[in-house]
C-alpha cells in the first residue's frame, strides 16, 4: 500500500495497531499518525475501516486470533521482523491474551505494549479483581464465586434480585486453539438463575453479583510501573445493549477524587505499564468497581478528541521518550465534549424504537428519547468515534453498514 499520511516521509518510527476495523484502534492510528508515527494498520478482517485510513502507511490481514492464536502469533512475529516493526500495541484481548502469552518469542525483534503477565492476570479474571480491591479497600459490589448450578442456588438469593452473572474471565482459550467467549447476563428469581447458570456450568465460573444502579463513569489511565502519566474521566450517556455494555455515546468529565483514588491504588498495586480504564458505577452507596479494562477501551476516540492523547503518549513511554514518564501526570483536558460510536448509537436507537425488553427490571428509554437522539445527529458540537471530515474514508465506509442494521430493526417495529 502507498505510504499515506506524512508526505516528507520524516517517520520517528513504525508502530502497528491490531484490530483496524474498531473506532479504538482507528483513533490510535490517527494520532499516532498525526505524531509523524509510520503506521501499519492490521487486522483479522478484510476491508477493515481502519485500512482506509489516510494515516495507514500500510496494511496487514493476518489470521483471525480466536481461531488459529499461534498462525496470528507466527504472523506478527514474521511482520515485525520482515516490516522493521518498534512497536505493537495490542487492542482487544482476542489479540492480548495469545501476544501476551508468547511475549518471549518477540523479544529483540520488536516491542509489545503489554503489561506485566501476573498483572494482566489479575485485570482479565474479576474474581482476582474483587479480591485485590477487597485487600485495598476499594468499595465493590457483594459478590460470590460459583461453578455450579447447586453453589448457585445456595449462595445467590441472599444477595438479592436481580442477580447478576459475571463469567470470571470474558475470554477462555481451549486447548485446540479456538476461543471462546462468555458475556453477562442477569437473573430476576431462583427460576432464571437455574436457567442462566446451567448455560455456564462446566464452561466458566461466574460471579454471582448485587445490580447495584447508577451512574457508569470509566477513570482512564495512562500508567510507568503504576505510577500515572496521564489520567481521564469519562460518563456514559448511552450503552448497548440498554441494560449494560458498550458506551455508545460519552461524556468527558472532571476527575473525582475518589474514583481517581481507587484507580491509582489497585493500578499501583499491580505496578501496572500502559493503558488501562477503571470502571465504576456512581450510586446511592458511592462509587463501587465494576471492572479493570487492561487493554485499549471502547471510548478511547472521545479522551483524544478531549486533548488526552494517550495513544502518542504510550508510544513515547515504551520507545524512549525522556519526558514521557517525568514530573506529576498529565490531567489536562476539554472537560464536556461527547462522543458518540455512531454505529452503537444506531443500534441504541433501533433498541429504543423496537422497544424490546430483555430483562424487565430494566427501565426502557421512552421513544421520544430515541427520536431526540436521531436530531443529535445533525448537531455540530457532538464528535464521532470513526466520522471525520480529516480522516473521511473510514467513517463513509462504516454507514451503509449501519443503515442496513437500522433498517432491519425498524422493520420490525
Amino acid at each position: 500500500m502507498a505510504e499515506n499520511g506524512n508526505s516528507n516521509g520524516q517517520y520517528r518510527g513504525t508502530i502497528l495497531v491490531t484490530d483496524a476495523n474498531r473506532g479504538s484502534a482507528i483513533s490510535i492510528i490517527r494520532a499516532l499518525g498525526r505524531s509523524h508515527w509510520r503506521v501499519i494498520a492490521a487486522d483479522s478482517v478484510p476491508n477493515s475501516l481502519g485500512f482506509r485510513s489516510r494515516y495507514a502507511a500500510e496494511t496487514l490481514l493476518y489470521p483471525a486470533p480466536e481461531h488459529a492464536r499461534n498462525e496470528f502469533v507466527d504472523a506478527l512475529l514474521q511482520a515485525a521482523r520482515d516490516r522493521h516493526i518498534d512497536l505493537i500495541i495490542p487492542v482487544t484481548d482476542a489479540v492480548i491474551i495469545p501476544l501476551s502469552e508468547a511475549r518471549e518469542r518477540f523479544e529483540g525483534v520488536t516491542k509489545l505494549a503489554l503489561p506485566d503477565k501476573d498483572a494482566l492476570a489479575v485485570v482479565t479474571d474479576k474474581n482476582k479483581t474483587l479480591a485485590l480491591a477487597e485487600q485495598l479497600g476499594v468499595p465493590a459490589p457483594r459478590t460470590c464465586l460459583v461453578a455450579t448450578v447447586q453453589e448457585a442456588m445456595e449462595q445467590g438469593p441472599p444477595l438479592g434480585w436481580p442477580l447478576v452473572l459475571k463469567p470470571r474471565a470474558s475470554r477462555l482459550y481451549r486447548e485446540q486453539e479456538a476461543m471462546e467467549a462468555f458475556t453477562v447476563c442477569y437473573a430476576e428469581n431462583a427460576e432464571q438463575l437455574a436457567e442462566q447458570m446451567a448455560r455456564f456450568e462446566g464452561r466458566c465460573n461466574v460471579l454471582l453479583q448485587e445490580y447495584y444502579t447508577g451512574e457508569g463513569h470509566g477513570v482512564e489511565l495512562l500508567l510507568d510501573e503504576g505510577r500515572p502519566l496521564a489520567m481521564f474521566q469519562h460518563k456514559r450517556l448511552r450503552e448497548i445493549p440498554i441494560h449494560g455494555g458498550a458506551s455508545a455515546l460519552r461524556e468527558s468529565v472532571a476527575l473525582d477524587s475518589a474514583m481517581v483514588d481507587y484507580a491509582t491504588r489497585l493500578m499501583g498495586a499491580l505496578r501496572w505499564t500502559g493503558l488501562a480504564m477503571v470502571e465504576f458505577k456512581v450510586g446511592k452507596a458511592g462509587p463501587k468497581l465494576m471492572e479493570i479494562n487492561g487493554r485499549v477501551w471502547g471510548s478511547l476516540p472521545l479522551a483524544v478528541m478531549s486533548g488526552m492523547d494517550f495513544p502518542s503518549r504510550l508510544a513515547d513511554l515504551y520507545l524512549g521518550d525522556t519526558h514521557a514518564s517525568n514530573g506529576a501526570p498529565n490531567t489536562s483536558y476539554t472537560v464536556g465534549v461527547k462522543a458518540r460510536n455512531l454505529e452503537l448509537d444506531a443500534a441504541w436507537i433501533a433498541s429504543v424504537l423496537y422497544g424490546k425488553r430483555d430483562y424487565p427490571f430494566f427501565p426502557m428509554p421512552g421513544r421520544g428519547q430515541a427520536v431526540k437522539a436521531v436530531l443529535e445527529l445533525f448537531n455540530p458540537r457532538y464528535k464521532y468515534d470513526v466520522q471525520s471530515f480529516e480522516d473521511p474514508q473510514p467513517g463513509l465506509a462504516q454507514i451503509p453498514k449501519i443503515v442496513r442494521k437500522l433498517a432491519g430493526k425498524v422493520q420490525k417495529i
